[in-house]
């Protein structure tokens, strides 16, 4: 770079050569790379948040508690909702007070308190936000931009999505814009307002960091490294257009505090949940009644699927749909209604929507090849408690296989019980196939692709195999079964 020192001798010369070379160094930073390159300018969000800020709420809530407590009650609202959203303990309070009753009256006893965000969804008092941002409330208050405060009461939630709608008795209130949350791009510019720490309409922005994003909950996820923090739940997630694209909800940290990365229900599948709500207090959802797991790219390669994809069936619960329908543990969904299974959250979500008492039809991967089932889909219940299928010793010596394994026949009273018609009892493991994960007590059901009947064709099947190749069999352990994959040693 040059410097002033650098350039003052040249001006010393005369008049005439101190202008040439003035003109050439202008021409050069002109022509210049370095100087021709503008930078882009950052977007202004100033329009949007005047737009959309008087559409977002602050929402309190109180919770009366049963006991004295000595914890939790007397810390900040803000702390309280982490600690009540990602399941964390809560720490005592320093001073050992026992927190009194919002008025602050004896005869109030304790309350909780929390605090969180929302937005208006109609102009007619319908407030959007997270299910556990009012979860367990006794007391909603719900306070807009222009400061008015109403008590609100909760139409409904569902704890699956984390998605509530709560209702408040006013009018002519600013509803938001509803976007189309798949339009939105990786890299994409995002806002959201909010109250972190009972900061009341705080906006922050940042970029669409990964859609889709699966992070075991009911919904695939929009990751945002948008800062959000306790209090922010409940708040919209905005696009550039001034339409709320999803609801924030939850934050990665392993610290507690905002670390970069944050998640919002996509505002599609919000919706839908919330028309529910608003019609019936409560979700409907379809069940088939199978449990399932991932397929791994390596059972996808050993048993034909040729990429790892699909609902792998761990079990088909009894007298459900799945089983009326001849679904099978082992099976690989691959497609439902011709909607491709690209992992294995994507059934339950699919299922989840279909309407209780219609009709599905499957694509299932089934040694090697695919068939197409249909079934009635059946409404969701909550879970029933299932105790484990347990195996009794089978009185035969177990039978030394080429696999390292030493299996016996299942007993009729064990495949009456599994609900087998065949399979082999494992009763040692060794080498390649305890490297594996096989134990005593499993219950092999395919080898190869293959349906295992019992222990002489096991043993001739096992005879046949290219011990250099890997191997890939079905395993039932318990109530749950998985693809299991025997390594030759090397």
């Amino acid at each position: 770079m040059l410097s002033l020192s650098s350039v003052t001798p040249f001006k010393s010369r005369g008049p005439l050569l101190g202008a040439l070379l003035a003109s050439v160094m202008a021409f050069t930073l002109a022509v210049s790379p370095a100087a021709q390159a503008q930078p882009k300018g950052l977007p202004d969000f100033t329009e949007l948040v005047e737009q959309v800020g008087p559409s977002v709420v602050n929402i309190k809530t109180s919770e009366r508690v049963k006991s004295p407590l000595r914890s939790g009650g007397g810390m900040d609202p803000n702390v309280e909702e982490f600690f009540k959203r990602f399941g964390i303990p809560m720490p005592n309070r320093p001073d050992g007070r026992t927190p009194r009753g919002g008025n602050g009256g004896d005869d109030d006893g304790p309350q909780r308190r929390g605090e969180g965000s929302g937005f208006i969804l109609t102009a007619d008092g319908y407030v959007m936000t997270n299910a556990h941002v009012v979860d367990g409330a006794d007391e909603l208050w719900v306070t807009l931009t222009d400061k008015r405060k109403f008590k609100a009461k909760v139409v409904g939630a569902d704890a699956r999505t984390d998605v509530a709608v709560v209702k408040i008795d006013a009018t002519g209130l600013p509803a938001v814009k509803i976007g189309d949350a798949n339009r939105l791009k990786v890299g994409e510019w995002v806002m959201a307002i909010g109250s972190p720490f009972g900061l009341e309409s705080t906006v922050t922005a940042g970029i669409v960091s990964a859609k889709q994003r699966d992070t075991g909950q009911y919904l695939p996820f929009i990751q945002t490294d948008v800062a959000i923090n306790p209090g922010n739940s409940g708040g919209p997630l905005i696009n550039m257009r001034g339409e709320v694209v999803g609801i924030n909800s939850q934050i990665y940290s392993p610290s507690g505090g905002y670390a970069g990365i944050s998640f919002a229900i996509p505002m599609d599948e919000a919706t839908r949940v919330a028309d529910q709500l608003r019609n019936g207090g409560r979700v409907i959802r379809g069940r088939i009644g199978v449990r399932i797991a991932p397929v791994t790219e390596e059972v996808a390669e050993s048993i034909g699927l040729g990429k790892p994809m699909g609902a792998l069936v761990q079990g088909v619960e009894p007298g459900s749909p799945a089983e009326k329908a001849g679904i099978e543990a082992g099976d690989i969904i691959v497609k439902v209604d011709g909607r491709a299974i690209e992992k294995a959250g994507d059934l339950p979500r699919i299922i989840g929507a279909t309407k209780p008492g219609s009709k599905a039809s499957l694509q299932v991967f089934r040694r090697g090849s695919t068939k197409e089932i249909s079934l009635s889909v059946v409404e969701l219940e909550a879970d029933k408690a299932r105790g484990s299928s347990s195996t009794e010793s089978a009185p035969a010596s177990p039978v030394k296989t080429t696999l390292g394994l030493g299996v016996v026949d299942l007993t009729d009273a064990q495949k009456r019980e599994l609900k087998l018609k065949g399979g082999v009892r494992v009763e040692s493991a060794d080498g390649a196939a305890a490297r594996a994960g096989l134990r005593e007590g499993d219950v092999i059901t395919l080898l190869d692709n293959t349906e295992v009947i019992d222990v002489k064709q096991f043993t001739a099947l096992a005879a046949k195999l290219d011990k250099s190749k890997p191997v890939t069999v079905l395993v039932r352990r318990g109530d749950w079964v998985n693809y299991v994959v025997i390594r030759p040693s090397r």
